[in-house]
């Protein structure tokens, strides 16, 4: 594991909780996740395959905003905790 760089490689990437929101579309069956300290495309994949293997899944996009607010938005029937679930898995916390 490498000892610097982005959050997902840092040795405790668990120090900051990242923040996860969702808002759900109905009409299309998608649902929105805003997911903070995605950083580059290591993070994004592991934040992917977590959330692809999401019972209901369909299609996972990830919009990466590097050190912002990214988007995570999962098509199909999902329990938005277990894709909530799948983020932290993933090494982004939800923040209460």
């Amino acid at each position: 594991m490498a000892t610097g760089g982005c959050a997902c490689c840092t040795p405790d990437r668990a120090t900051g909780l990242q923040e996860i929101r969702s808002t759900t579309t109905p009409a299309t069956g998608t649902t929105t996740y805003r997911v903070g300290g995605l950083t580059c495309g290591h993070c994004v994949a592991s934040v992917t395959k977590q959330v692809a293997a999401v019972h209901g899944a369909t299609a996972v996009e990830v919009d990466l905003t590097s050190g912002g607010v990214s988007t995570v938005t999962v098509t199909g029937p999902v329990d938005p905790d277990e894709v909530r679930a799948a983020i932290t898995k993933a090494g982004y916390l939800p923040r209460s």
